[in-house]
C-alpha cells in the first residue's frame, strides 16, 4: 500500500446543520486561528443532548468547564478541539457536565459531554459547535458534507498528510 494516503472520517458531535467553520460568528474559529473544519448549528427545538466523539480516539483534554474537549485520532494522531457553543467558558459549567474524561479512549459517537441547549440559550450564548484540526499540517485536505445531518452522521473525510 506504498502511496496510499490515510483517510479520516469524523461524525456529527450532534444533530443539527453542518457548516464551515468559516461560517462560525466569531473570529477565533471563522478566521480559522485554531484551524479549519467544520461546525453544526442545533436546531431551535434542541434540549438536552448528548455531545459525541466525531471520531476513535483518545481525549486530550475535557475543560473543566466542560464546554470544549480535545482529542488525538486513532488514525494518524489528527488533533481535534470541539468546543460547543461560542463564549460558553463564561458559563463555568453551568447547563454541561463532562461524561469522560481525559485520557479515555473514546469511540466515534461516544457521549463526551452532556449539554443542555436550553439553558445555554437562555444565558445568551450562541451554541454554533466548532469541531476544527488544531494541527492543520496533519490535513492535506477535506470535505465537507453541508446541510442538516443527525448525531453520528459522517460529514467530514480528511486526507491525512
Amino acid at each position: 500500500m506504498f502511496g496510499r494516503k490515510k483517510k479520516l472520517k469524523l461524525v456529527t458531535p450532534f444533530a443539527g446543520t453542518v457548516t464551515g467553520v468559516e461560517d462560525v460568528p466569531d473570529p477565533v474559529f471563522g478566521e480559522k486561528m485554531l484551524g479549519d473544519g467544520f461546525a453544526v448549528v442545533p436546531g431551535e427545538q434542541a434540549g438536552v443532548v448528548e455531545v459525541l466523539a466525531p471520531a476513535d480516539g483518545k481525549l486530550v483534554q475535557v475543560f473543566d468547564t466542560a464546554h470544549a474537549f480535545a482529542m488525538k485520532t486513532s488514525t494518524g494522531d489528527v488533533e481535534l478541539l470541539v468546543h460547543i457553543g461560542l463564549d460558553t467558558v463564561e458559563l463555568g459549567g453551568e447547563g454541561l457536565t463532562a461524561l469522560a474524561a481525559p485520557g479515555d479512549e473514546v469511540k466515534a459517537g461516544q457521549p463526551i459531554i452532556r449539554a443542555d441547549f436550553p439553558a445555554i440559550r437562555a444565558a445568551g450564548k450562541e451554541l454554533v459547535t466548532p469541531v476544527v484540526f488544531t494541527k492543520g499540517k496533519q490535513i492535506d485536505s477535506f470535505e465537507i458534507t453541508r446541510g442538516e445531518a443527525s448525531a453520528n452522521d459522517v460529514v467530514c473525510t480528511a486526507q491525512l498528510t
